[in-house]
């Protein structure tokens, strides 16, 4: 049976573990933490949102991000740093902002979209997960007339994809969320989409690998990955073993047949010593969990929502509201930004101010693993700088796929990602028409 070593166990390796599985591949999962989904699938925004697809590098983004240079609250910060990683993803990303690519890379997230949530409420029917999910749909409402007016083109693209996202008006953004009747004349619009959804992502990524130890998948823990060790006399780029170092142990030598690396951020450290280049930089993300009121449990929403002035989601996790967002370009820095944790709180005590808790919050931070396209990375590795569309067979590894890169969104594409990876590695060709890197070497 072939062995395929999955390199972490966030949402996107574990999803990828469990289809691998399915397909009747022996798989291991080698995770530096000490369980699975602790990083960036720990207290993510917990949305199944196709409707947010407007990718981060669009043509109102650049003006946008120089008003918010100097504000320390600002949902995109940028911080200038000696960096030439940093400094080049910024000229790729301000490439990406032209009208057309904004474009071209909206319909790769609303295809991606739209296959990765088919696959994972087929999978909630198949095995009967369950993970604080709602299915109550997700709307976008505005406070600003500018900003809402700037959301209906971009919501007439996605209707055309496919995606049911449509306008509507104040009443009934009041009639399916009562939450924000005490704003309503704050509101200027909201879109709706009655088929994306929301729910704990960390609890769905522990309870899914344990359903992957169930099936047979081997996860090993507690267990650092050093490097990708290849064979230099091999007609084309070959994986032979995996340097790793569990913990209180020396440095050993793991050995796979293929080998697939879902290591978000951190892919970009392990992938380079093998002139491999992808281009993803790490995007510090924010949240805060705050205790549903007991007193008034209906001021605090349970239709997920999205803040798109503010650049914030809310989502019902139990007795619990999650609110994310807002982005910070600072390299790998993990640490709380006490200005912007208090912005998320400012903002929720402005929305929904009897709703909840405020004082139980818990503020949280994870690296999400930008691409300046905003489309993730699936497919084969090759040497060079990884693209979409690139397809350089002499330099494109026999037996290394990648699986990263999925940025904001990486809950709403994990399932269909890797079932795409999946099928990618099977030699099929999978039901989606998404531009894969390195399929046709």
């Amino acid at each position: 049976m072939t062995h395929i070593a999955v390199l972490g166990a966030g949402v996107v390796g574990v999803t990828t573990a469990w289809y691998l599985r399915q397909a009747g591949y022996d798989v291991t999962v080698i995770e530096r933490e000490s369980a699975a989904g602790m990083q960036t699938s720990f207290a993510n925004g917990g949305q199944i949102s196709v409707s947010h697809a407007t990718p981060w590098a669009n043509p109102a983004t650049p003006m946008k991000a120089l008003k918010w240079l100097f504000k320390e609250d600002a949902p995109l910060l940028y911080r200038l740093r000696a960096d030439k990683a940093q400094l080049k993803w910024a000229m790729q990303f301000l490439q990406e902002c032209r009208a057309d690519r904004a474009d071209a890379n909206l319909v790769q997230m609303v295809r991606l979209g739209l296959y990765s949530r088919d696959t994972l409420q087929q999978l909630r029917a198949d095995i009967g997960i369950n993970y604080e999910q709602q299915t109550r749909g997700i709307m976008h409402f505005y406070t600003n007339q500018a900003e809402f007016d700037a959301a209906i083109e971009p919501t007439e693209r996605m209707q055309a994809l496919g995606c049911e996202r449509h306008v509507i008006d104040i009443n009934n953004a009041v009639n399916l969320e009562p939450a924000l009747y005490p704003i309503a004349h704050k509101l200027t619009g909201a879109t709706y989409t009655s088929r994306d959804e929301s729910g704990n992502a960390h609890l769905f990524t522990q309870r899914l690998a344990q359903r992957c130890i169930d099936a047979g998948v081997q996860f090993l823990y507690d267990t650092e990955i050093l490097a990708l060790n290849t064979d230099t006399d091999s007609s084309r780029p070959h994986v032979h073993s995996v340097t790793i170092r569990p913990a209180g142990e020396n440095a050993q030598t793991f050995t796979a047949d293929s080998h697939v690396v879902a290591l978000g951020s951190y892919s970009v450290p392990l992938l380079k010593p093998l002139d491999i280049h992808v281009p993803i930089f790490p995007a510090k993300g924010y949240s805060a969990t705050y205790t549903v009121n007991p007193r008034a449990p209906h001021l605090a929403p349970f239709v997920s929502l999205i803040d798109d002035e503010f650049k914030l989601v809310t989502s019902r996790l139990g007795d619990k509201l999650r609110v994310a967002g807002t982005a910070e370009f600072n390299g790998y820095n993990l640490d709380l930004n006490a200005t912007r944790c208090e912005a998320i709180t400012r903002r929720v005590q402005q929305l929904f101010p009897k709703g909840i808790i405020a004082n139980s919050v818990q503020y949280w931070t994870g690296l999400r693993p930008m691409t300046p396209s905003n489309v993730p990375l699936i497919g084969r590795a090759h040497c060079g700088q990884v693209k979409h569309g690139s397809h350089n067979a002499s330099a494109t590894f026999d037996n290394l796929w990648l699986n990263t890169g999925h940025g904001t969104l990486g809950w709403t594409h994990s399932c269909g990602s890797a079932k795409a990876l999946s099928l990618l590695i099977q030699g099929e060709t999978p039901s989606v028409d998404f531009d894969f890197i390195g399929i046709n070497a």
